[in-house]
């Protein structure tokens, strides 16, 4: 298939990232109800960038995840909102952005919603003011995706540490538009119960009446950093976010061993940004020990760990080449979704410091050559069932 295919095939981009604007939640919360609380930009002397605050504490900074043609390498970045392209922050302008790459559409992530969950939601401070950051950046979300809801795709993040808030969010973030749930991998390291904890099972079940799927996205847990300084910025960045790619290993043995696929067997899962190439390796050992530790001694009714994720449970790509291709080989394109992860530092996002290709180039170069039936399912056709396109 050539890349005039792949455009008419309307390809359906499984994960991407909104650089959030200066003002997402200070024009959007009380001030007089929260104050200087209230997450927003502002210099950084210590380290001679702008961050995100929350209150007096610095949480992230603001260039961290627009590197989209950047021209130096992670973990480098832009140092000021100034300095990223409008591209990645205006919603018109990323349209144009989008037909350029052969993405039709975008499933929309947040930044510091995820990699700085801990200090964003404020676990520490006043839970109705996390709540209401969550509620503002759902909405915001909505008004993003305004500019064209048939080619921006919002799904929602939730205040997880309250049940009972989390079960009204979803309500009022599905009834505005949003076609999924964001979930952290690990609510452990939030002082929660575990994710195959049965504390969950309402927020499992909510989703599964409502048809939402709930994706893991990587490093929404905590992240760990590996290298020692002396070997140096770019090596130790290179280890930890390969290392990151393969976070939701866990998530997945968790979700099947634990019985919840087994429970909600019309919930679907999805693993963002953590690659596909791993996905037959794990799958193989779950089944092997499945059936040599004597598993259905337990659970006589539980199906072969393999039959849940065929069932169930999706994986995204974008970088792998022949890894991908062999677990769409081995496995079938069913379970498989393409992402670009724009405009991340290392997302399918040429410039002068990556050796990324123009996304369409990848896609004809890469998945071209495979039957047009098993294409339109990787880009278009999964991931529209999944959701509910």
């Amino acid at each position: 298939m050539d890349a005039t295919g792949f455009k008419a095939l309307k390809v359906i981009d499984a994960d991407t990232h909104v650089i959030e604007p200066a003002d997402l939640w200070t024009s959007r919360l009380s001030a007089k109800k929260w104050g200087n609380l209230i997450p927003h930009v502002k210099w950084d002397p210590v380290i001679g960038e702008e961050q995100w605050y929350v209150g007096d504490k610095p949480i992230y900074p603001v260039g961290l995840p627009a590197m989209a043609g950047f021209d130096d390498y992670a973990p480098l970045h832009p140092i000021r909102m100034a300095d990223i392209p409008g591209d990645q922050i205006d919603p018109a302008l990323r349209l144009k952005k989008m037909d350029e790459y052969g993405v039709h559409a975008a499933i929309l992530y947040p930044n510091v919603g995820v990699f700085a969950a801990a200090d964003y939601l404020g676990m520490s401070v006043d839970q109705q003011f996390a709540v209401d950051c969550t509620k503002a950046y759902n909405d915001f979300l909505v008004d993003f995706s305004s500019t064209d809801r048939s080619r921006y795709i919002p799904v929602m993040t939730l205040p997880f540490w309250d049940l009972d808030e989390t079960r009204k969010e979803i309500d009022r973030a599905a009834a505005l538009g949003h076609k999924g749930i964001v979930m952290t991998q690990q609510p452990d390291n939030f002082g929660l119960p575990p994710l195959d904890h049965k504390h969950w099972d309402p927020l499992w079940a909510q989703a599964q009446d409502l048809g939402l799927p709930v994706n893991f996205h990587i490093g929404s847990g905590k992240i760990t950093n590996y290298g020692l300084p002396e070997n140096g910025e770019h090596a130790g960045y290179a280890w930890t976010t390969t290392m990151n790619f393969q976070g939701n290993v866990r998530t997945i043995a968790g979700l099947i061993f634990s019985g919840i696929c087994h429970r909600f067997p019309r919930l679907n899962f999805v693993s963002v940004e953590s690659g596909i190439g791993w996905i037959p390796a794990l799958l193989e050992a779950m089944d092997w020990q499945f059936m040599n530790s004597g598993v259905r001694r337990d659970h006589p009714d539980w199906d072969l760990p393999s039959e849940y994720f065929k069932r169930q449970i999706y994986g995204c790509f974008w970088f792998e080449k022949e890894s991908a291709k062999a677990a769409i080989e081995i496995l079938g394109p069913d379970n498989f979704l393409y992402e670009t992860d724009y405009p991340h530092p290392t997302s399918m996002s040429p410039g002068p410091a990556s050796v990324a290709q123009n996304p369409l180039d990848f896609m004809v170069e890469s998945l071209g050559g495979f039957p047009d039936e098993t294409i339109a399912k990787l880009v278009h056709d999964n991931a529209a069932r999944i959701y509910n396109l």
